[in-house]
């Protein structure tokens, strides 16, 4: 029987509920309107669009790793207790992800999550931030122990206030803005386990433009095989 205790608050319900980087039916019309953002007053997930009108609420960045939703941990331990959740490095950045992962069940004695059986790295015992609190709240224990006020100077507006106008322009078909987005790690020579380096640029990496150089084109070939052609005697008119 699940006691008061162990009922998620509100935020935590729809941090791990919602969902992110699709498209906000508000700013549908507008480019970079994926919601990557997640207000902890209002709790649900918003645009760069909508920000103004969260100005004065508490305000949390979610990234996308691989197609999953992830926090970087700074930020997330401010709001709850992290102890025990694999967290996994990128770019020079440990972040969490926020919900579990599909997978094939593991076999044998590894060191496995309590609530997916995916394999973990030891000591950890939570692949993911709703594994650690529904295996909680499965235990009757009292969430309350590993909540910590929001300090709402740690989630400002402030922090945002360059994500509409300081993000590279990007192709018309890719609504995802760069400094949302972490990179995969099968373009990379990376570890395994939860060190996935895959960069040390930061979190964020803008897309790369490949220019062609001048001369290299098919006008340039065509200039380049007339000027190496090779030069014969001179012919004469036939005489009349």
């Amino acid at each position: 029987m699940m006691t008061n205790m162990a009922v998620k608050p509100a935020w935590l319900e729809g941090l791990m509920a919602e969902t992110f980087f699709g498209s906000c039916g508000a700013h549908e019309n507008c480019r970079k309107n994926e919601k990557n953002v997640f207000c902890l007053l209002c709790c649900l997930s918003i645009c760069p669009h909508c920000l103004p009108s969260h100005r004065s609420h508490p305000l949390l960045q979610v990234r996308r790793y691989v197609y999953h939703d992830v926090v970087r941990l700074d930020d997330l331990e401010k709001l709850i207790d992290c102890s025990y959740i694999q967290p996994y490095t990128i770019n020079g950045a440990k972040v969490i992800f926020l919900n579990q992962r599909p997978q094939s069940r593991s076999k044998g004695s590894a060191n496995i999550c309590f609530t997916c059986d995916r394999i973990l790295q030891e000591p950890f015992h939570f692949c993911s931030l709703s594994c650690k609190v529904d295996h909680l709240v499965d235990q009757g224990e009292d969430l309350s122990t590993i909540l910590y006020r929001i300090n709402e100077s740690d989630f400002a507006f402030s922090q945002f206030e360059g994500l509409r106008v300081d993000v590279p322009e990007m192709m018309d078909d890719d609504q995802i803005t760069p400094n949302s987005i972490l990179e995969n790690p099968l373009q990379y020579k990376g570890t395994s386990g939860s060190n996935e380096n895959v960069g040390n640029s930061g979190i964020s990496r803008g897309k790369e433009v490949v220019r062609k150089k001048k001369g290299t084109g098919f006008l340039g070939g065509i200039v380049l095989s007339l000027n190496n052609r090779r030069k014969g005697a001179p012919q004469r008119a036939p005489l009349s």
